[in-house]
């Protein structure tokens, strides 16, 4: 499912025009990117939460020239885990 039938499930789910629920949408990203962003984490009750996970530094390889060894610096990334009421819809 991409952003625009995302859009169209959510539009008709909760029985508003397309833009209504593509800013509703764009509303939701825009709250969770900021918290993220300030450091707190996002739970969402039954669903799962959204938080930045510090990923160390490593080693890596070029994949142009695989003899050759790289150094990939620290960075934070954002992680997504799911909560048990959507493992257990999915399974």
């Amino acid at each position: 499912m991409n952003k625009q039938e995302l859009v169209e499930s959510l539009a008709n789910k909760m029985g508003v025009g397309k833009i209504d629920a593509e800013k509703a949408l764009e509303a939701f990203v825009e709250v969770v990117t900021g918290a993220l962003k300030s450091g707190q984490e996002v739970n969402i009750s039954g669903f799962g939460s959204f938080v930045v996970m510090n990923r160390s530094a490593r080693m890596g390889v070029n994949p142009q020239r695989p003899e050759e060894k790289i150094q990939i610096p620290a960075t934070k990334v954002p992680k997504f885990r799911a909560g048990k009421g959507l493992k257990d819809a999915v399974r």
